[in-house]
């Protein structure tokens, strides 16, 4: 049974072939140590994932030739996780678990007490969703935005798409997690929570509904991790 996932950009189907890049060719037969024969699952984020068999192996590249469907394409719910960076690794962990919960779009946001904005890369964070899809055995990867300031993202954004806003100004309160089904983002604060202006901004907001994490404050990147668990067992694939 193959037990290595990889992420290619390039249409699967019954015998098709995928030409590997170098560094997947040098990660499958440097790293990996595979060779001829070996089997590998495949996925675009399109059509679902495949099994597929190594028929060329080179230090430099490599083909693959797809055997059969294993899984049908499987898209997660539609939840957004709107986040303020913090400290790079943890930004690197909030997307990993982004993706392995089942966020459909991670949008990194800056708020007036972010203090990690410059150090965001978006490819890299891209890439680190991309790894979690991989490994959790995802067929879809979420795409990973450019870090947006936040009065210019509620300036733009569709009403349609209703907001849960993680306050730890509620601390301590009863859980009220939201019924209505339908498109939902759930919005983290970074290190030191939303300003006074950015809190009443959001409670402004008629499709803006505010819950409380618990009777601790929790970290951000807590927090992103036990928002995204309560919404995908309320309202997400998790039911």
């Amino acid at each position: 049974m193959a037990r290595i996932r990889l992420h290619v950009d390039h249409p699967l189907s019954p015998s098709e072939r995928v030409a590997l890049s170098r560094e997947q060719a040098h990660y499958l037969f440097g790293v990996m140590r595979l060779d001829v024969g070996a089997d590998v699952l495949l996925f675009n984020g399109q059509h679902g994932e495949w099994h597929a068999r190594v028929i060329a192996a080179t230090k430099k590249g490599g083909v693959l030739e797809c055997v059969e469907q294993t899984k049908p394409l499987q898209m997660p719910p539609d939840v957004w996780l709107v986040f303020a960076p913090i400290k790079k690794d943890r930004t690197s962990f909030i997307v990993e678990k982004a993706a392995e919960l089942g966020a459909a779009k991670i949008v990194p946001m800056q708020t007036e007490y972010t203090q990690s904005a410059n150090r965001i890369r978006q490819d890299k964070l891209q890439a680190h969703a991309l790894e979690a899809a991989e490994q959790c055995g995802g067929t879809y990867v979420p795409e990973v935005a450019e870090l947006q300031k936040f009065a210019k993202l509620l300036d733009n954004w569709d009403p349609a798409r209703r907001i849960l806003f993680c306050d730890e100004a509620m601390v301590g309160q009863a859980l009220d997690l939201p019924t209505d089904t339908g498109p939902w983002a759930i919005f983290i604060g970074p290190e030191g929570g939303f300003s006074d202006k950015e809190r009443d901004r959001l409670r402004g907001l008629g499709h803006a509904h505010a819950i409380s994490l618990g009777p601790r404050i929790l970290r951000a990147d807590t927090a992103a991790v036990a928002a995204l668990t309560l919404w995908q067992q309320a309202l997400g694939d998790w039911t």
